[in-house]
């Protein structure tokens, strides 16, 4: 399939850079995969749309203040660096700029010295293995000295660092938010669990490579950027029992797609206790094992984010929905409305 497939026309000016007040007054876009109807809706009203016996399926990942500003020793050259990946202990992979001041054994300076970092090792791409020194907790020290890595189409900075946050999220590890649970509020799970819904959680802590154009013109040579995932054996009991009683699995979002379409599809379909690193990717031709709808934002153009709902969806029906959510002024992106797939 060609890349040019999932292309789209988006007025730069519907990239919601702030996120609403109130999580759930997002607008709710509900589209029917076998038909292609669509219908319009506010995001508080999903309750209407998710029967009792159903389970949602949330990604509990926390975004870590992953984006830190230094100095390099010696030299007192500004210094950025993105935290990408914890490789063990106090050693991670990073993203430097500028990078070619940065070689191995360059020591790069923190909050007047409260954090330092060595290179320890040159990747491409201004990736460097950093080795962190500090005194204390590392995590508390990263919340004073860190901010927030929002994507690169987002201009503005955040008041409130949380509204990049879900109102569960508890697992630090991720490089960018798990965005289409950022509608939940506390009060709505509450509602929807009063209702007979399911909740379940997994993990996926999402990558930058989430926000990597797709490079070559034939999506079949794309290869995904590898993340971590992790599924109790608690929330993959719950999962097959709600199967077995014929309550639909509806995931919020793309990551939790993707960690429950990693452990079905090597499961024939069922769904086990299991940890790894996931890159799969799904496009159209690709046939799901285990969920039956989806809540999820509105994608860039050429993503495989886009490429993921249109396997959900169809191709045909997803261009038609975001043809229509640009005639009707959504709002896209990480701060944008939502979608349910249903």
């Amino acid at each position: 399939m060609k890349l040019d497939m999932f292309d789209f026309h988006l007025p730069e000016e519907l990239i919601a850079q702030v996120p609403l007040e109130d999580r759930e007054a997002s607008r709710l876009m509900v589209l029917d995969k076998e038909t292609g109807k669509i219908e319009h809706d506010v995001f508080s009203h999903i309750t209407e749309y998710i029967k009792p016996g159903d389970c949602l399926v949330l990604n509990d990942t926390r975004v870590l203040p992953a984006r830190l500003y230094g100095s390099k020793e010696g030299t007192g050259a500004k210094i950025e660096v993105l935290l990408l990946k914890q490789e063990h202990d106090d050693v991670w992979e990073t993203l430097v700029k500028p990078a070619k001041r940065i070689k191995e054994g360059s020591t790069i300076f923190f909050g007047d010295g409260k954090l330092s970092a060595v290179c320890t090792g040159v990747l491409e791409h201004g990736g460097r293995i950093l080795e962190f020194r500090y005194e204390g907790i590392f995590y508390e020290i990263l919340d004073k000295l860190g901010e927030m890595p929002l994507p690169p189409y987002i201009k503005e900075q955040l008041d409130d660092q949380d509204r990049y946050q879900t109102v569960y999220a508890r697992e630090r590890g991720s490089a960018a938010a798990p965005t289409a649970g950022l509608h939940f509020t506390e009060h709505l799970l509450e509602k929807l669990k009063g209702m007979g819904v399911h909740i379940a959680f997994i993990t996926l802590h999402v990558g930058l490579g989430t926000f990597r154009p797709v490079s070559v013109d034939d999506i079949d040579s794309h290869e995904m950027h590898s993340e971590f995932y992790q599924m109790t054996e608690g929330t993959a009991r719950l999962l097959n029992e709600v199967k077995e009683k014929g309550g639909k699995i509806i995931t919020v979002g793309t990551t939790s797609t993707r960690t429950l379409e990693t452990i079905a599809s090597g499961n024939a379909g069922v769904f086990k206790e299991a940890s790894g690193w996931t890159s799969i990717f799904i496009y159209p031709g690709y046939e799901f094992k285990g969920i039956d709808a989806m809540i999820t934002n509105f994608h860039l153009p050429k993503s495989t984010l886009i490429m993921l709902i249109s396997a959900l969806a169809g191709r045909e029906h997803v261009l038609h929905a975001y043809e229509t959510a640009v005639e009707e002024k959504y709002r896209f992106f990480s701060f944008g409305d939502a979608m349910l797939i249903k």
